[in-house]
């Protein structure tokens, strides 16, 4: 579970955590510990299946969508209310989204309905990989269903 933001890679670096995550060790990351690091590195964004973009508005109320109620990391978890930056992100097709946002446009116009996924899951090789763009602050895991989202994924990605 890497915790870095806003940092560089060296190109061995991400070489031997590729190599690591592809033979099946399993990667979990949440906000911009995971989605905003490395920037420059095209590989790392491949494997977190994501890269920041911006949060418009700052620290703002939102709401997460369960989009995939029938998978096991979102079993009994329904839409909830949440309060921190909500984060636009270029995100992989081939993410397996569990939850969304919607962006109202009032911080940026432009953006007025995008669905923005926040949870997801994927493969990188053998490896499972697990992102949550929720978590700005650590009292947000006291928000329950935050904090059992990101227990379960980081527990999914780890078997």
């Amino acid at each position: 579970m890497p915790i870095v933001t806003m940092s560089r890679i060296e190109k061995d670096e991400v070489k031997g955590l590729a190599q690591a995550i592809e033979s099946g060790v399993g990667f979990a990351g949440y906000h911009g510990g995971a989605g905003d690091s490395f920037r420059e590195c095209v590989e790392y964004q491949f494997i977190v299946g994501g890269q920041w973009v911006a949060h418009p508005g700052n620290i703002i109320d939102y709401t997460v969508n369960v989009t995939r109620p029938d998978d096991p990391l979102m079993a009994d978890i329904t839409d909830f209310p949440y309060r921190s930056e909500q984060y636009y992100m270029h995100v992989d097709p081939s993410n397996e989204v569990l939850a969304m946002t919607t962006f109202t446009g009032e911080h940026a116009y432009w953006i007025d309905g995008v669905t923005m996924p926040v949870v997801w899951k994927r493969r990188y090789g053998k490896g499972r990989v697990f992102y949550s763009s929720l978590g700005h602050a650590a009292k947000e895991f006291d928000v329950p269903q935050m904090y059992e989202i990101f227990r379960r994924g980081a527990l999914w990605a780890a078997r």
